[in-house]
């Protein structure tokens, strides 16, 4: 639980599409390089994401994240911090006609759901300290400010 963990420090909590998005590849294996300076900073990662625990799994023995991916597997998560949202029909079958993805093959069946890419900083109160979210899933927040963000605490 997010409370556990903040027993123990800071959390930067981040959310990411699927394994199947080459941003949030790129995204989750830039914070892999700074998880060194995110923990000297007294932080600690974790990844949200939509798809299965299997597809996690997947990913994280193919690339080695040295963090836990969590699944957000009703939502509840990408709700409580507003950055659900489903993808319309003509969106999935771009997605299926142009890059061969199927989100039911990552998310499990019927769940053709996204969050909008996020990462927060959360103190160990509880309070959100830094926030970066945008709806343009290309743009994502650089490490340096998230280490900058939890030196600042």
């Amino acid at each position: 639980t997010l409370a556990g963990l903040l027993a123990n420090g800071p959390v930067v909590l981040t959310f990411y599409r699927g394994a199947w998005c080459p941003y949030c590849n790129l995204q989750l294996r830039a914070l892999s390089q700074s998880l060194p300076a995110i923990e000297a900073a007294g932080g600690q990662l974790v990844a949200v994401t939509p798809q299965t625990p299997d597809k996690s799994l997947e990913q994280v023995s193919k690339d080695g994240f040295p963090f836990p991916i969590l699944s957000d597997l009703d939502s509840t998560v990408m709700r409580a911090y507003g950055l659900y949202f489903e993808v319309p029909a003509a969106l999935s079958d771009v997605y299926r006609r142009n890059f061969d993805l199927e989100l039911a093959a990552y998310n499990g069946a019927e769940r053709e759901v996204l969050p909008v890419p996020a990462t927060y900083v959360i103190d160990r109160d509880g309070l959100v300290r830094f926030a970066f979210a945008d709806t343009d899933y290309r743009r994502r927040v650089e490490p340096e400010a998230i280490v900058a963000a939890l030196k600042g605490l």
